[in-house]
Parts: C-alpha cells; structure tokens; sequence
C-alpha cells in the first residue's frame, strides 16, 4: 500500500474544479499517484474508506500554513531543442522578417546532436518545473544526421530524471526547400521513416491507463513544409493506435498555402481529416470567426503561445470570443527561439495581459481566473487526460504552492483564484508535486545534482552550438 500524504492547513486551495470550489484552511490526503480528499482536518476521521482517524506513522505531512495550492500547469506546446539558442540577439526575432529568422536560426539547428536534445529538454524541464508546470508537450521536430532517430528517447530520459510527466510529440518534415519548404535538406525525412519511428516510440512509451507519465503524439511539424501524404498517413495511424495528433496552423502559411494547394491551412486539415476531439493546433494567429464554429464544432483544440505573438508582432487571439465560442483553449511556451523563455507562469501573465490591452475594443477580456483555467483543466482537455487538471478526489495529485507569507504579496491575498495572473506571480513556486511525487521544494529539484547537470549542459552548449555557429562568433 502506497505511504498517503497530507498536506496540511493550507490557506487556500484552488480547485479549478466544475463548481471553481476554494477551500479554505484546508488539507489534502494524497495515497501514491492520487488525491484521497479534500476538507479541514482530515487527520481526524480523514479516511474516505474507513472513515477512521490517520496516524503520523501511516501519514507523512507537509505542513501548508500561509501557502496557496493549485493544480499543476499543463504546457501543450514547446520546442525543447530551441533551449540553447536563448539570449542570442544576433538572431534578434522581433527585428526579423520571419524568412530571414528561419534561414540563420535553422544554420544552428542543424549542429543538434543527441546530446543536445537531452540536455536542452532538461533545461526545458527544470524551467517549467520550478514554475508550477507538472505536465509537458514538447513539439520534437529537430531530426538532424547528428540526432539520429534518438531525440525522444532522449527527452524521455531527462523527464524520468526529473520526475515530470511528459507527452512527446514526434514531429517531422518531409518537403524539400526545392518545393516549397523553408527546412533544410539535411534535416528532412521521409513520411516512411517517420511513421516508422511513431510506431517504435508508440509501442515502447506510450501508456494510455490513468496517471500515465509518458504518452506520445503524432505531429507532423506543420502543412506548409509536409508532404501531403505525411498528414494523411498521420491520421490513419493516430487512429488506428489512438494517440493525438498536432500541428503548427494559422502562424503566416496561409497565403502559401493558397498558393499551393487553393485553400487555407485549416480547410487543407479538414480535408486531410486532420481536425476533431483528438487534435490541437499551435497558434492559430490568423484564425478567422468563421474557423472558430470549424474548431468548437469539430472539438479541436487550440495551443495559446503569447510571448511569440508579441515578440513576432502578430495578431493577438481574441481569447474570451474564443472561449465563447466552446473553444478548447490551452497554453504553451512555444521554444526558447521565439520566446526565451520556459516559464509558464510568465506565459500565464503575459496572456492575460495581452487580452486587457484589447479589451475596450473586444468588449471584454477574460478574467484572470479564466486564464488560470486555460493553463491547467483546458490543458488537461487538450490532451486528453481526464486525470488531470483540476483539484479534486480521483484526480492525479499533481499540484504547486506558493508563499504566501511574504511582503511582496501583502494586501493581495483575497482572492487566491485571481492572484497568479492578476498580480504577476511569475518567480518560482514553493513547492511542486507530480503524481504525489515532491519534485522540487525551496529552490531545488529533488533528487538531483544541479549544479552537476548545469555545468555540463553548459559546456555542451558551448562546444556544439556556440563555438561552430557565427551567430555567436562577437559574444564568446
């Protein structure tokens, strides 16, 4: 029988449950992977089964005095690989047209070997981690002669180090740069290689059963630099194996993909049968108020990155029409090449602001509560984890804390629901747990050597990505 956990006496609870409940002063018993209950002093008569009192042998505590609890952050759309090119203003994104961006950016991407991919996914992780993030989606797109077919194994190791649950998107591009694709030659495959590496990866990682850590999705990286086939073929063997699919959609392919194929990109998805309950779309910019009835109708899910779409100058989504609408909005990252960052609690912000800058226009905006909702429950939806997402008995004790007790947060804690977004808590969090599993508390992973992991991820870093790359040559 697995150890239960208590958490105890925390000042507030925020459930992002079906009724939005809050408890006050409260605890939560957690047995191995799940919550037991919720409720005030459960110590005493807690035990939903017997309803006896707990004992401190049976029962380790957390006390939770002065501290907020929320469900975990679920991030559902990352590019990992991107980590090592954070802070490189010579490749400056928002001073660059987005062709010339991707003929330098993708110079470096062609250095990624293996080693790269793991140690970039853990810096990727402990990003995300240390900001309230227990779930990831990572858009694993880069393949290059150097990686092999390798990448995903890699990050599944970093997220078995660490202790995250990770959902890996095995991505491709399958058109040459001779017909229209903006990838290089030497990071291409074919739709053959990749369904092949789907059905591996599918047949050794993929757990579909109830607090699952790994799961994997099908995601040809987007239409414009995939063959027709590679999406078709997508479809029939997602279906067939029942895994997710995803896509980029809706970042500026449009017109190119008018050119091509007569059609916009969501048009060419439907067509493909590439949309539904079991598909989500990064980005959407330029989704008009006619594919939100296509999206809601169809159940698909829409990918909400924020810091790429101000930092590429791109139109804003209009999130509370959306939501409206019964559109299933979740949250991402997107890669550290057009964001810089794996704080998805500075995503969360930075979303919520982007709304009330149109709101007088919109009529509206979504709360910050709303906001929240999208980084957590939406996010649980989006990929298909009923286990996830919200506080409540049966659900995965997947959660964070913050504190409370400080000086910077005086006068503001009223409201527990809106705080994070509302007052801008982007630091990191207190103390986060994963399938009952305390992975990181006051400042440090769990588990870990950091300092050890850092230091070689840093002279990684320099010696396949800064020292070959002319992008760094003035800044080493």
């Amino acid at each position: 029988m697995d150890k239960k956990i208590l958490i105890k006496n925390a000042r507030a609870i925020v459930s992002c449950d079906g009724e939005d409940r809050v408890y006050r002063d409260a605890d939560m018993l957690i047995e191995g992977p799940k919550i037991l209950a919720i409720g005030r002093d459960l110590m005493n008569g807690g035990d939903p089964a017997s309803g006896r009192n707990l004992n401190q042998e049976e029962v380790q505590v957390i006390r939770a005095e002065g501290k907020f609890v929320y469900p975990g952050l679920i991030n559902t759309h990352h590019h990992f690989f991107q980590t090592f090119v954070r802070n490189l203003m010579t490749i400056d994104y928002p001073n660059m047209m987005v062709m010339d961006w991707i003929d330098k950016i993708y110079r470096i991407f062609q250095n990624i070997d293996s080693d790269v991919i793991y140690y970039s996914t853990l810096t990727s992780f402990a990003d995300l981690m240390k900001h309230g993030c227990t779930c990831a989606f990572d858009h694993q797109y880069c393949y290059t002669r150097k990686t092999g077919k390798s990448p995903v194994d890699r990050q599944m190791e970093a997220a078995e180090l660490l202790g995250i649950r990770y959902h890996a998107g095995r991505g491709t591009n399958t058109l040459p740069g001779s017909e229209g694709s903006s990838i290089p030659d030497n990071m291409l495959e074919t739709t053959d290689e990749f369904l092949k590496d789907c059905d591996r990866l599918i047949g050794l990682y993929h757990d579909s059963g109830p607090f699952s850590m790994r799961q994997i999705v099908m995601a040809p990286c987007q239409p414009i630099n995939c063959r027709r086939e590679t999406f078709a073929e997508t479809v029939a063997m997602a279906r067939e194996k029942g895994v997710r699919m995803h896509t980029h959609l809706g970042e500026g392919e449009n017109e190119g993909m008018m050119a091509r194929w007569g059609k916009r990109t969501m048009d060419w998805c439907e067509e493909m049968g590439f949309i539904g309950e079991d598909v989500w779309y990064a980005h959407d910019w330029e989704v008009t108020p006619e594919e939100y009835r296509v999206l809601a109708s169809t159940k698909t899910g829409v990918s909400h990155c924020p810091s790429p779409a101000i930092l590429g100058g791109f139109p804003i989504l209009n999130i509370k029409e959306m939501l409206e609408a019964g559109i299933n909005i979740s949250l991402g990252c997107d890669g550290s090449a057009t964001n810089d960052s794996s704080n998805l609690l500075a995503a969360l912000r930075i979303a919520y602001l982007m709304q009330t800058y149109h709101s007088k226009q919109r009529g509206g905006c979504a709360s910050a509560y709303e906001m929240l909702k999208v980084a957590t429950i939406n996010g649980a939806k989006t990929l298909g984890r009923p286990d996830l997402g919200s506080l409540e008995p049966g659900k995965a004790a997947d959660l964070f804390m913050i504190d409370t007790a400080v000086l910077e947060l005086t006068g503001a804690l009223h409201d527990p629901k809106n705080i994070i977004a509302r007052a801008g808590l982007t630091g990191p969090v207190w103390m986060t747990m994963i399938n009952g599993n305390v992975v990181y508390r006051d400042g440090a992973l769990t588990g870990v050597d950091e300092e050890r992991l850092a230091a070689e991820g840093e002279a990684l870093c320099s010696r396949v990505i800064r020292e070959p790359s002319e992008a760094f040559r003035n800044l080493i």
